[in-house]
């Protein structure tokens, strides 16, 4: 378990608190927007619903198939 799980296992109150704030971001017009276009591709490329790779957004504006754990701990801490 990493730092930041153990944080929010031992302190309950805290890992309530992050889990409101989630909800409410990944709730805003941008972040459904952001999902939808990669679900869009997932779609385009026939792997939507079957896991494996995550699909990324490059700075160029294009998409890319990249490891869940490289893709989901880049820019973390970052807004």
């Amino acid at each position: 378990m990493k730092r930041t799980a153990k944080y929010y296992k031992d302190n309950p109150e805290a890992r309530e608190k992050k889990n409101e704030y989630n909800k409410k971001y990944n709730a805003t017009r941008k972040r459904k927007k952001y999902r939808a276009a990669l679900n869009k591709e997932r779609r385009r490329r026939g792997i939507y619903g079957k896991g494996g790779d995550d699909v990324s957004h490059l700075k160029g504006g294009g998409y890319t198939l990249e490891d869940p754990s490289k893709n989901r701990a880049r820019n973390r801490g970052k807004k």
